[in-house]
């Protein structure tokens, strides 16, 4: 396997850290975004480009609407504290990175696919699960859900390409989206309150 197949890798990585880091919201829209290019790009490999294009497209769609629940005074002031767990959440989200690529081979044995595809889903959920673990704000753990989800999607891409599951797993991703929508709403008005 040559470096390129490795990029879509490179950027669901890069895309999932940053999801994972930072604190901004509209940066993790925009980090969102990149991270289903990413999924996109891995699982042309395997599946045709309608398919594949359908995983974009409600990743997108989620991107907006969590979007719209995002408050416009978001503006973060970052001191000492929040550099210090920005930089430690890089050097996690980096360790996750280092052991995808170490266990993708044993995974090659059980999932049968490409080893930059596992490596994708790894790294994804492996991200995800660490974002959902260690947060405790609605739409950040809204971001590790649909990170893990599109793990997942990354995993069974690989194995099958059944165009109803397609369909299904985008109606999840956007129902996610919704409800991550809805609550994030919801928790804006308690603490104005």
């Amino acid at each position: 396997m040559s470096f390129l197949d490795y990029l879509p890798v490179l950027l669901a990585a890069i895309a999932a850290i940053a999801l994972f880091s930072l604190k901004n919201g509209r940066w993790n829209i925009l980090a969102l975004s990149l991270q289903y290019v990413a999924v996109f790009w891995l699982v042309l490999g395997v599946w045709p480009v309608g398919l594949a294009a359908a995983k974009l497209v409600s990743g997108w769609m989620a991107g907006v609407i969590l979007g719209g629940a995002i408050p416009e005074e978001s503006v973060l002031q970052i001191n000492q504290q929040d550099q210090k767990e920005t930089r430690f959440r890089v050097v996690l989200g980096l360790m996750i990175v280092l052991v995808s690529f170490v266990i993708a081979p044993g995974i090659a044995t059980t999932i049968p696919g490409p080893v930059d595809i596992l490596i994708g889903g790894t790294v994804l959920i492996g991200i995800g699960l660490l974002q959902l673990g260690m947060t405790a704000d609605p739409l950040r753990i809204i971001f590790g859900l649909l990170t893990v989800l599109s793990g997942f999607e990354v995993f069974y891409a690989a194995i099958e390409n059944s165009l109803i599951v397609v369909g299904l797993l985008s109606m999840i991703t956007l129902g996610i989206a919704f409800i991550g929508s809805f609550i994030s709403n919801k928790h804006q008005e308690e603490t104005i309150l």
